[in-house]
């Protein structure tokens, strides 16, 4: 009886087989077309996070420049003006550094005689524009200047736009602009 049982059994088992084989491929095809799809999916968010990453960690780098160019700029003392003047060299190239250049002889001797002191602050700063080679930041800082003619200081405002350019893997100034 037994044997019966079996055979029967495995009549029934055949048929129910053959119908799942086809079944069975077309639920492993599916399972591997969404496994393909999402694997690219997740590829396709991965780059575009990657991107967002980067264009914030650019923009993080040109504000930090140019933040430091404005301190640079707003800050001097009269017994260290070379160094000061070589602070704003370092950080700057273009237009701006062979302006800055030609006119540091003059501003020392200006400094020196005035006994200036200025120490700037960045108040704001907001990129205006940025991509992998330029940048335009608008800055808003201050300064408490002290010299022989206001010896208890004086509060200075400026309103600057500094133009940036990627060099050598560093934003430096290639252009400051007073802006109303």
């Amino acid at each position: 009886m037994a044997a019966r049982w079996t055979h029967g059994m495995t009549r029934t088992a055949t048929r129910l087989a053959t119908r799942l084989d086809g079944t069975g491929r077309t639920i492993t095809a599916t399972i591997a077309a969404a496994a393909v799809a999402l694997l690219a999916l997740s590829g396709y968010f991965a780059y575009q996070l990657y991107g967002q990453h980067q264009e914030e960690q650019r923009r993080q780098d040109v504000l930090s420049a140019a933040r430091q160019t404005a301190v640079n700029f707003t800050s001097l003392h009269y017994k260290t003006y070379k160094s000061d003047s070589r602070n704003v060299l370092k950080g700057a190239t273009g237009r701006f550094k062979k302006q800055f250049s030609a006119q540091t002889e003059e501003l020392t001797k200006l400094v020196t005689r005035n006994k200036s002191v200025s120490k700037g602050q960045v108040l704001e700063a907001g990129v205006v524009r940025a991509d992998e080679k330029t940048a335009r930041v608008l800055v808003v800082a201050d300064s408490t200047v002290k010299n022989v003619s206001t010896p208890e200081g004086q509060t200075r405002n400026y309103r600057l736009q500094l133009d940036l350019a990627h060099e050598h893997g560093r934003w430096l100034t290639s252009d400051v602009e007073f802006v109303a």
